[in-house]
C-alpha cells in the first residue's frame, strides 16, 4: 500500500489509482475517529459524516487526477490531517476540552508539511496531493474559527479567518476572471502559515482575552491583503 522507492512510481498517469490503499487508511482513521469522538462528544455522527465526505471527494480526485500507483505515506498523512478537521468539527457543536481542542488542532498545523516532504522523498508528488493539502489547511481554518465563534472566544469578524477561502471560490463562479490557477508565490504560503498560527493562538487557553482582538484583526487584514493581490493579478491578466 505505501511505498517510498522513487524508482517505483515512474509509471504513466494511466495507472489505475490506488483506491483499495485510500479506503484501508481511511476505514482505520475512521474507527479511530469515531472512539475519539464519541468518548469526548458522546456522539460521533458529526465527525464521520464530515470524514465520509472527505474520502469520497478524495477518492473522486484520485480516481480523476493522481497520476501514481501508490497512494503514499504523504497522502495518508493528509488523511490524518483530515480526520483531525473532521474531529474538530465535532467539537464546534459538542462538548469539548479547549486543552483537547487546542492538541488536536497543533498536531494538525504540525502535520503540515510533512506529508509535502514525504511526497518530495518518495517522488509522489502531484497536483492532486497539493490541492489535497491546501483544502485540509483551509478546512482547518474554517473549523476553528467556527469552535472560536461558538465558544464566546471571539465574535463574527473571526470567520474572515475561516472562511475567505470559500468566499473567493464562490466569487470565481459569478467572476471567471477569477478562476485560472495562480503561480506559486511564496507570500500566499507565508500568509496561509500565519493565518492558521493566529487561529491556533487565539484557541490556546491561556492566551490573554485582551490580544484575541488584534491578533485576530492582524492576521485578517494580512490575509485579506494576499487576497486582494492575487485577485488584481487575476483581473489585469484577464483584461
Amino acid at each position: 500500500m505505501f511505498r517510498s522507492d522513487p524508482q517505483a512510481v515512474t509509471h504513466p498517469i494511466a495507472v489505475r489509482p490506488p483506491l483499495s490503499g485510500l479506503l484501508v487508511v481511511a476505514a482505520a482513521l475512521a474507527l479511530l475517529l469515531g472512539v475519539a469522538a464519541a468518548y469526548s462528544f458522546g456522539t460521533a455522527t458529526v465527525p464521520l459524516l464530515v470524514f465520509g465526505a472527505v474520502v469520497m471527494l478524495v477518492g473522486y480526485g484520485m480516481a480523476h487526477r493522481y497520476p501514481h500507483p501508490v497512494l503514499g505515506l504523504c497522502n495518508a498523512v493528509t488523511l490524518t490531517r483530515a480526520a483531525m478537521v473532521a474531529y474538530l468539527a465535532g467539537a464546534v457543536l459538542g462538548a469539548a476540552s479547549p486543552w483537547i481542542v487546542f492538541a488536536v488542532a497543533v498536531t494538525a498545523f504540525a502535520l503540515d508539511g510533512v506529508d509535502g516532504w514525504l511526497a518530495r522523498r518518495a517522488g509522489l508528488c502531484s497536483e492532486f496531493g497539493a490541492r489535497f493539502d491546501m483544502e485540509t489547511d483551509a478546512g482547518l481554518a474554517a473549523v476553528i474559527s467556527l469552535w472560536l465563534l461558538a465558544s464566546g472566544t471571539t465574535g463574527p469578524e473571526i470567520l474572515v479567518l475561516g472562511f475567505m477561502r470559500y468566499a473567493f471560490v464562490a466569487a470565481a463562479v459569478l467572476w471567471p476572471a477569477l478562476q485560472p490557477p495562480l503561480p506559486e508565490m511564496f507570500r500566499r504560503k507565508a500568509i496561509c502559515v500565519l493565518q492558521i498560527a493566529a487561529l491556533i493562538i487565539l484557541i490556546f487557553p491561556l492566551t490573554p482575552a485582551g490580544l484575541t482582538w488584534p491578533i485576530g484583526v492582524t492576521a485578517a487584514i494580512l490575509l485579506s491583503w494576499s487576497f486582494a493581490v492575487d485577485i488584481l493579478w487575476l483581473a489585469r491578466r484577464a483584461a
